[in-house]
């Protein structure tokens, strides 16, 4: 007579995994998961999705690189549109969000990868994963026609980031063994199963190699290390009112008096609007000084806040700011004799119809010989007229060489960044060259031509330079040498750890009994974390007293069984 006793059937509460699936594909309930293989489709949008993500990343990281140069991207957008406005934040935000949006779809991805699920995107999803994918690419056409020169940033920075990207990336790698152990041990020696295997295996060589191309400045012996740039405030260094070297841009009015305007217009740095409507197009140089000092040139500044500054500013600075006039060239000149500074003049020849288009030079010599200020402490910019200004240090815009220097007369270089690799300053030390290199606004990009032997730098952000009073890292070949060789070790350890403990691991379920696992497991499972359905079963009578059902059994199916006798 066998003896027969109303079996459980137990429904464990898996919230996390129903979170998971739930999130990433709309499915809540236990009945729509499965752990079967993914369908090529769902594959093929996983390659999307994993496709975006890289993207975004690059997208990201070139904004955040690009920093230094935002006042010139928005610089770009004001001679398109006539707007000045600050064209970055919405870039900002969309990259901010659309890159966390993407990047909890890649986690969720993985876990499923991980735990066995099968992939399974919602619909909703593909659709928000092919807009950020169209608008990340249209941002990245977009930037290549307006700002194509600001692609370099992502080379030179990699100069400074570049060992520390390495190492994220290791990491990044080392840890997706995990799931590359686990699906190939899974799966059997299948074609498809090793070939992702030798991916990996792959990947990992390169990454371990990368260092041997990585090159940067700042990996360098400490005696070695130049004396700290000099730091010239650009444009009359708009952050903050000196007392730094300068570097001024401006023209000469109708009345022959220089004065210092970047624009070629007072529509966008005054009010004329207000007071000239009429008037608001023209040459700024057009005007004479009368009309240029009855403008406005600080109000727009509080109210635009170009360079993000305005808040620190006290109630009194900002009265005296929202009062300011254009300012002309020898009241600038004779400020910067008086804090014993440096100006460098950068002033853009009046137009043809001007009535001192051919004396324009003339007028700034005896602009910079009123103002009272040593001429070896001015150093002329344009190429035009060299010779009539041989009282002053001369400098030029272009990358020339070193006979083209010579040849003519000129005592130092005013490059941009990416013109200045290490290589050319290098050689330009050699040759005896003084090099200022522009514009310099992040403490990074500061560090790295310090360490490259910059003797100055030209910069937006004076007051943010001088808080760096070393490079921020600064590393010996040895010691470098010690740290990639280290990480290397340590990622091969892991790694070689976590196939062979997924090995075992599984091993371990397979040669175990379900019906063990599910019968002990119930056991100690409290009552209160499971809910308890009832079910009668049938057993044939047969010499073994119990006839097994697939379905009631493994708990990959979402069954378990306990109180069996």
């Amino acid at each position: 007579m066998v003896k027969h006793q109303p079996l459980q059937q137990v429904y464990e509460k898996q919230l996390c995994l129903s979170f998971l699936t739930g999130i990433y594909g709309c499915r809540w309930k236990r009945y729509q998961r499965s752990h079967d293989n993914s369908s090529k489709w769902e594959c093929a949008w996983f390659i999307i999705l994993c496709s975006t993500f890289s993207l975004l990343l690059f997208w990201a990281y070139f904004w955040l690189e690009a920093h230094n140069d935002y006042n010139q991207f928005n610089w770009l957008l004001y001679n398109r549109s006539g707007e000045w406005k600050d064209g970055t934040v919405p870039i900002l935000a969309t990259t901010a969000v659309g890159f966390s949006y993407i990047t909890f779809l890649m986690v969720l991805a993985l876990c499923h990868i991980s735990l066995g699920q099968q992939l399974n995107l919602y619909w909703i999803h593909k659709i928000g994963v092919l807009a950020a994918l169209i608008t990340t690419v249209s941002g990245v056409v977009s930037i290549s026609d307006v700002w194509g020169d600001e692609w370099d940033i992502i080379l030179i920075s990699l100069q400074f980031t570049g060992p520390f990207l390495h190492i994220g990336a290791l990491a990044a790698v080392t840890a997706l063994g995990w799931l590359v152990a686990g699906h190939v041990i899974r799966a059997g020696r299948t074609k498809f199963h090793m070939i992702v295997l030798l991916v990996y295996l792959s990947v990992l060589l390169v990454l371990y190699m990368v260092p041997l191309a990585i090159t940067s400045p700042c990996i360098m012996d400490r005696n070695s290390l130049k004396p700290r740039p000099d730091v010239i405030g650009r444009r009359g260094a708009p952050m903050v009112i000196l007392p730094f070297d300068i570097n001024v841009t401006g023209s000469v009015i109708l009345d022959g008096v220089p004065f210092l305007m970047r624009d070629r217009t007072l529509r966008r740095t005054t009010n004329i609007a207000k007071v000239f409507p009429d008037k608001q197009h023209e040459d700024a140089s057009l005007f004479n000084w009368t009309e240029i000092r009855s403008l406005n040139a600080g109000q727009w500044f509080l109210e635009s806040d170009p360079y993000w500054t305005v808040g620190s500013l006290t109630g009194r600075e900002r009265n005296r700011m929202g009062n300011l006039t254009v300012c002309s060239l020898v009241e600038m000149l004779r400020l910067t004799a008086r804090a014993n500074r440096s100006a460098l003049l950068n002033l853009q020849r009046p137009p043809p119809e001007h009535p001192h288009y051919k004396t324009w030079i003339m007028d700034t010599l005896w602009a910079v010989q009123r103002s009272g200020i040593s001429q070896k402490r001015v150093t002329w910019t344009p190429d035009t007229d060299r010779g009539r200004v041989r009282g002053l240090q001369q400098t030029s815009l272009e990358k020339l060489s070193g006979e083209e220097v010579r040849h003519r007369g000129i005592s130092s270089l005013t490059l941009r960044y990416s013109q200045a690799s290490n290589k050319d300053i290098q050689d330009f030390l050699v040759n005896n060259m003084s090099v200022m290199v522009y514009p310099v606004n992040e403490p990074w990009l500061y560090s790295v031509l310090w360490c490259s032997g910059v003797p100055s730098v030209s910069s937006d952000a004076p007051q943010v330079l001088r808080k760096v009073p070393y490079p921020i890292w600064l590393m010996s070949p040895y010691e470098y040498c010690l740290v990639w060789i280290t990480s290397d070790l340590v990622s091969i350890a892991i790694v070689t750890g976590i196939f062979i403990f997924q090995k075992w691991r599984m091993s371990g379920m397979q040669n175990y009994n379900p019906e063990q696992i599910m019968l002990s497991a119930v056991t100690r499972r409290p009552s209160r974390d499971v809910n308890i359905m009832k079910e009668k079963l049938i057993f044939s009578e047969v010499s073994n007293g119990v006839t097994n059902t697939d379905e009631h059994l493994y708990p990959e199916n979402g069954y378990d069984i306990g109180q069996y006798k």
